[in-house]
């Protein structure tokens, strides 16, 4: 099924069943020999593309390590067939082309051009990969699984070593005779997000792989109710088998898909015949002729510029009329309202300034807790307004003034030195006793 002389087939035995997967190297005009259905992956080394450029003069410390960039397309097109995509992380590393090749591309030889660029002396190296695909017997397996492992790159899961480490352990819980690896998918080209670069997050692997047998009870775990509505939940199902791929690889079990070819209803898509692709024939192109007639633009103005200004100066002037000409004015108003309606707002009028000038000369009495309680010159403390023996439990809470006919003066220090300022109290009642001792008290001096 592989030729070894055009390119160097990894196989991967476990057991008594083989795992094949293609891996070639690079080199001038070679012809590969993928199967359909089977991942094919060739990689493209820097370290031999190295050999095709001329020499660069470095200096005695400087390592020939110079970046090198990979250009691949379909010989005759700008791009590669959509099965076979192309990826190189940096100009230091390693370029890989990797696909699966259906059943629709066997027999016909693929020539893909590999072009490698050297980023630092820009010199260019051509050469011609010849993918000539064959079909198998096994081709399509019944039962094809698809794998989401979160912490893996697309050229990670490449690697022989890592995708062989991810096949045994899939034999292991499925046990089949006959394993392959089917496709490789990243996360990116499903729709997926870049992730952010902190804490090593990975861009997610889509790995297909098919086998001959019925799916593993294991892998039927995930289809139970009870782990569809852990994921409906975004939680984490509960799989048995999951201890068996957790050392390495990280597997989202809700986007595990399951597929039984033989369940599968094929659906036949008629495609209409995409003909010579030619043009019919439309006659003798015309050109339009050089002299242009010329045209009058007045009525174009009239219509655009001269009735939208005539429509707004009509409309200016009704309302200028409106709201110069139209204005009854406060005699006017007057003559038309009631004698009884003018008294009435006249005397609220008057009221209300009436109100507003009595307010502006009102004294406000200061409240008792103002009052001096010591000889504002001596310091001697003033005894209380009332002996220990007078009744005071019918007196209220909130003590009012009445009765603020006369008004009584006190001298005040000024806070400066020696001279004083007359203060104003009234004459203050509660449950009509007078407070003048009160005052005379503080008068004491």
């Amino acid at each position: 099924m592989i030729s070894t002389m055009s390119a160097a087939a990894v196989a991967v035995w476990l057991g008594t069943v083989s795992v094949v997967t293609i891996l070639s190297r690079s080199h001038a005009d070679r012809n590969v020999y993928p199967s359909a259905g089977v991942l094919f992956v060739h990689v493209l080394e820097r370290e031999y593309f190295k050999g095709e450029f001329p020499p660069y003069p470095k200096s005695a410390g400087d390592a020939s390590n110079d970046p090198i960039t990979f250009n691949t397309n379909l010989m005759g097109y700008p791009d590669r067939p959509g099965w076979l995509r192309y990826i190189q992380r940096t100009p230091h590393s390693d370029g890989v082309l990797y696909g699966s090749p259906t059943a629709e591309h066997v027999g016909k030889p693929t020539v893909i051009e590999i072009t490698a660029y050297n980023r630092r002396t820009f010199e260019t190296a051509r050469h011609n990969l010849v993918i000539n695909i064959m079909a198998t017997e096994e081709f399509p397996l019944s039962y094809q699984a698809e794998f989401y492992i979160k912490n893996m790159n697309v050229e990670e899961m490449l690697a022989s070593e890592v995708l062989g480490d991810f096949l045994g352990a899939v034999k292991n819980v499925w046990q089949p005779e006959r394993l392959n690896a089917i496709n490789i998918t990243s996360a990116l080209d499903r729709g997926g997000r870049v992730p952010l670069p902190i804490n090593n997050l990975k861009e997610g692997v889509y790995v297909m792989v098919g086998a001959d047998v019925a799916f593993s009870s294991c892998l039927r775990e995930v289809e139970s109710p009870h782990n569809q509505l852990r994921c409906s939940q975004e939680m984490e199902p509960v799989i048995s088998c999951d201890k068996k791929f957790r050392a390495q690889f990280h597997i989202d079990w809700c986007k595990i898909s399951l597929v039984d070819i033989n369940k599968v209803v094929p659906v036949y898509i008629t495609r209409p015949d995409p003909g010579t692709g030619i043009l019919p024939e439309f006659g003798e192109y015309n050109p339009p002729s050089e002299s242009l007639k010329s045209r009058d633009y007045f009525s174009d103005f009239i219509i655009t510029l001269a009735v939208p200004s005539a429509v707004a100066l009509v409309l200016f002037f009704i309302l200028g009329y409106t709201m110069c000409c139209r204005r009854e004015g406060v005699e006017k108003r007057n003559m038309q309202t009631p004698d009884i309606q003018l008294v009435h707002h006249s005397s609220i009028q008057k009221s209300t300034k009436e109100l507003r000038s009595m307010s502006k000369n009102r004294e406000i009495s200061w409240p008792l807790s103002t009052l001096p309680v010591f000889n504002p010159l001596s310091g001697e403390v003033v005894p209380p307004i009332h002996p220990d023996n007078y009744e005071t439990t019918s007196m209220p809470l909130m003590q009012t003034q009445t009765n603020l006919q006369n008004q009584i003066t006190i001298p005040q220090q000024r806070p400066s030195g020696d001279n004083y300022v007359m203060s104003t109290f009234r004459r203050l009642e509660v449950n009509g006793i007078p407070e003048e001792r009160k005052v005379a008290e503080a008068l004491n001096l």
